[in-house]
């Protein structure tokens, strides 16, 4: 199923404007005209209907001489107007008349040659606004020619046709145009001036991450149409906040639940003969303990942001190398501790980045083969190596392995949250974690922090 592209609101108000404009000019048009019609404006009192038939219906013969030609609206003139009467002559000499002319426009028989165009009255006090007769040059299919008759003619239904098309041609269309080219330059303003208090809670929706509640779209300078939208997106916002700190509280109270048991399961286990089976007991012990302190953790990890310190990395792994070197001399491994400086500062969470080399060295325990040597190693480049001797990650697993709950094994042990907390500890931190080659063939996953503050050899 294609997906629908996504319309412009600046063009649909732009093309809606310009139909509205359109019906509405066209409809103004028809409503004037009809008007007009109606009330006998174009009928009655059009003044240029016999020279309009006459216009068309002169022509010339094979002699060169005027003729009129037999139309439909000429036939329809001289039924209608019984006292027709007109002159048609060309500045050749070439006359055409029907009837007399009336003795009162007589005289200007003489003279036509100086009328270039007239409005004849024969009462000047008339106000009707027809007058009794016309001079008029006019081009015709015989060239220019001269009329001079009566106004008994009426405007026909065709010629008014005609002449709103051409009006609507010249006049409406042009403006049309200067109407459209205004909406189109006038809408996209208008529209991003009312769009602006929207496009201020876009930019706050982008700035929404996992790590931040109770923040909210601004509604004060929103459109009245889209304030609705916003107003549920905020109280989908504060009904996530609510399941959030909901679930928050659960894990940590099921979490302190957890540590109480573990420690009294922990006390015991210790008290137990040495043997294999000890040894595994309390590796499950130390695994519980670990998955209870890093539901903690998470939660703690938003917290931490702005209240980072000065930390020695040199002296957080070789605290965390001695806490879990017993654990891991009795899975069979042995332990190595490298460090390129006395000293090695950074701005973090000590807390924190403890828990994340913890996680590391146990993962190294848990997946390392029970054989060779754990090797921690802190660089003066900034950053702290874990490697281990066993068989090592797949290169196409290195990136999917800091996935939550991600095992590379069905059977394996944990419960797949340790790397992934790695993960959100050093992203917190401004740095990285990776899995890269190691020397040894096995996993190496290296802690990479950002530019160092203090480093003493």
């Amino acid at each position: 199923m294609k997906g629908q592209r996504s319309r412009s609101l600046k063009w649909r108000l732009v093309g809606r404007l310009v139909v509205f404009e359109t019906t509405l000019m066209t409809l103004f048009m028809v409503l004037v005209v009809g008007a007009l019609w109606g009330t006998g404006y174009l009928v009655d009192d059009y003044e240029g209907g016999t020279l309009d038939v006459l216009k068309e219906a002169v022509a010339r013969d094979a002699s060169g001489e005027l003729e009129l030609r037999p139309t439909r609206e000429l036939a329809q003139l001289r039924a209608n107007a019984s006292d027709l009467w007109f002159v048609i002559r060309d500045k050749q000499g070439h006359r055409l008349s029907e009837r007399s002319v009336p003795k009162e426009f007589a005289p200007l028989l003489g003279v036509l040659d100086r009328i270039s165009q007239a409005r004849l009255d024969v009462n000047a006090g008339r106000h009707d606004r027809r007058p009794d007769a016309l001079v008029k040059w006019e081009n015709s299919a015989a060239g220019e020619v001269q009329i001079f008759g009566g106004t008994q003619g009426q405007m026909s239904l065709g010629r008014l046709i005609t002449g709103v098309s051409m009006g609507y041609l010249f006049v409406i269309l042009p403006l049309l145009f200067l109407m459209a080219l205004a909406a189109l330059v006038v809408t996209p303003l208008v529209v991003r001036r009312a769009m602006t208090g929207l496009g201020e809670a876009a930019a706050q929706a982008e700035r929404i991450d996992v790590d931040q509640r109770g923040v909210r779209l601004p509604i004060e300078d929103v459109p009245v149409e889209v304030a609705p939208l916003v107003k549920a997106v905020n109280d989908a916002l504060g009904r996530l906040d609510e399941g959030y700190e909901r679930h928050r509280r659960f894990l940590v109270d099921a979490a302190h639940e957890l540590r109480t048991p573990i420690a009294i399961l922990t006390t015991r286990l210790v008290s137990l003969p040495p043997g294999p089976d000890k040894t595994r007991l309390l590796e499950d012990a130390a695994r519980l303990s670990t998955l209870a302190g890093q539901l903690l953790d998470r939660q703690r990890l938003d917290q931490q942001r702005h209240h980072f310190l000065g930390i020695d990395l040199v002296a957080i792994a070789r605290r965390v190398v001695a806490d879990l070197a017993p654990l891991a001399f009795a899975a069979g491994y042995e332990m190595a501790f490298d460090a390129e400086c006395g000293h090695l500062e950074v701005l973090g969470d000590q807390t924190s980045i403890e828990r994340a080399l913890t996680n590391l060295v146990q993962n190294a325990i848990d997946h390392g083969g029970r054989c060779g040597t754990i090797a921690v190693r802190v660089a003066r480049a900034g950053c702290i190596e874990v490697s281990d001797e066993g068989a090592g990650i797949p290169v196409e697993q290195r990136e999917r392995i800091f996935e939550p709950f991600r095992r590379l094994r069905a059977d394996g042990r944990g419960a797949g949250l340790g790397l992934n907390l790695v993960q959100e500890i050093m992203r917190l931190h401004g740095g990285h974690v990776a899995a890269v080659d190691a020397a040894s063939r096995g996993a190496c996953l290296r802690m990479v922090f950002p530019p160092l503050r203090n480093a003493i050899a």
